[in-house]
């Protein structure tokens, strides 16, 4: 009895250190996909997967909840695809990361390391033909993506989430892991998974998950329209602590530094350090030109440099000489309020000729006008702006912080074929979630393709 005992007390340690068994298990390695249905062009050679586009491979064994996914993986020539995790044997349920370092694709707004319909990325941190580390991680209701070991997706699936028909499998499960190439190659040298065992309170972590009922972001993302705050400034925030809130609301921001005379940035050579200081990060790089004097104080050559150039028309000289700065009220001199709109009108118009790509706070109206902002932008001065904005291949913002234009003007600028830009211009640290700018993309029916796709840079 006492043997029969020790037999089994044997067994019983053998099943739980199996159960326990947290070491990295290599899923390729190196030699052969013995491990791995495969479908279409695939070159295994120099220990390395080169899959073509339209192949795919899906692991034909093992159930995994919690784990650590880890890959060596490059896009060869632009190549674009994605990882599967939690999926079935025909490789329909799951969630789905990102492979795509294309910098011209028409859907710029899905880069590397996107949680795709959850949370897609607008800039990636790596390049084409580049091998990096792509790292998933799932824990509990926690799903972190992490690119060259820096966070990129830091998502808490809510007990709720809120999928469309059409991504309703879209959910945390179990199941195996699938490597798609849509388009182009992708190079995989590396995939190792650890699983993981530790206990997690679930509870806890959906306490902080973000309310996905009433959460106007994620329906954004699963209706797969480009999440970019466009205007965004490092006030009362630093540039991690903007990382962090990015990854929190899914929400990607543009940073832009306030550029001109009097303002923090005011040579060719302050642009450089601040361009220098931001390689690696995961924003688009916008520059923000201030006053008039801004294209003379800048070279073409560094302009160039960020992914584009935004500016408004707040900043002027009155007809009697004298600097005009329309949100500050000791600035406005208003004799007759016609005429002193008519003059910002065109203001506005003649900053459309300024080697910019977005017009920002646009249509704005010092304090003792703005309380009939509609009265003073008549039919006869909206189309003025906007034959300017079009005439000049300009972009038009969306303005969270002073909620302008208002909806009349966005549907003329829509009916003309301008794009548009959300921007927060924030004040502080507290940026919002683009409330307003996300009411007009619904008021006036803007799509992905009404909006602007910057110049991403490599």
């Amino acid at each position: 009895m006492n043997k029969l005992l020790f037999v089994f007390s044997i067994i019983l340690a053998g099943m739980i250190s199996c159960a326990d068994d947290n070491s990295p298990k290599h899923l390729f390695n190196g030699d052969d996909m013995d491990q791995w249905h495969v479908q279409g062009e695939l070159i295994l050679s120099d220990h390395q997967i080169r899959m073509g586009e339209g192949s795919s491979i899906l692991l034909k064994k093992g159930n995994y909840t919690d784990f650590e996914l880890q890959m060596v993986v490059s896009t060869v020539d632009n190549g674009k695809g994605y990882i599967v995790f939690h999926t079935d044997d025909k490789g329909e349920k799951g969630y789905r990361v990102a492979l795509d370092n294309d910098l011209k694709n028409a859907e710029w707004w899905t880069k590397t390391g996107s949680l795709l319909g959850v949370r897609n990325l607008t800039k990636s941190i790596v390049r084409t033909n580049e091998s990096f580390d792509m790292t998933i991680r799932v824990e509990g209701q926690a799903i972190t993506v992490l690119v060259n070991g820096s966070p990129v997706v830091e998502y808490i699936e809510p007990a709720s989430p809120y999928r469309t028909a059409q991504n309703a499998q879209q959910v945390l499960s179990n199941g195996k892991f699938a490597v798609h190439c849509t388009e182009g190659g992708i190079l995989i040298e590396a995939i190792t998974v650890t699983p993981l065992n530790r206990k997690v309170d679930r509870n806890k972590q959906m306490a902080s998950a973000i309310d996905e009922t009433t959460d106007h972001i994620i329906r954004l993302h699963q209706e797969n329209f480009p999440v970019l705050d466009y205007h965004v400034h490092l006030k009362g925030i630093t540039a991690e602590q903007a990382a962090e809130q990015s990854r929190r609301y899914g929400i990607n921001y543009a940073l832009a530094p306030n550029c001109g005379i009097g303002f923090p940035i005011t040579t060719d050579e302050e642009v450089i350090q601040y361009l220098e200081a931001m390689q690696g990060q995961p924003f688009i790089q916008a520059m923000q030109g201030e006053g008039r004097e801004w294209p003379e104080t800048f070279s073409k050559e560094v302009r160039d440099r960020f992914d584009y150039v935004f500016t408004d028309a707040l900043t002027f000289t009155d007809t009697k000489g004298r600097r005009t700065r329309l949100w500050m009220p000791e600035e406005v001199f208003i004799e007759n309020e016609e005429q002193y709109m008519d003059l910002i009108v065109q203001k506005i118009v003649d900053v459309m000729q300024e080697p910019m790509d977005v017009y920002v706070n646009p249509n704005f109206l010092p304090d003792v006008m703005n309380d009939r902002y509609d009265q003073f932008w008549t039919e006869e001065r909206m189309d003025k702006v906007i034959d300017a904005l079009v005439a000049s291949g300009k972009i038009l913002e969306i303005n969270h912080r002073y909620k302008i234009p208002h909806k009349a003007f966005i549907l003329k600028a829509k009916e003309a074929g301008l794009k548009f830009t959300f921007g927060t211009n924030n004040a502080d640290g507290d940026f919002g979630k683009l409330e307003y700018c996300i009411q007009m993309k619904d008021e006036c029916d803007i799509t992905a393709t009404d909006m602007y796709k910057p110049n991403i840079k490599d």
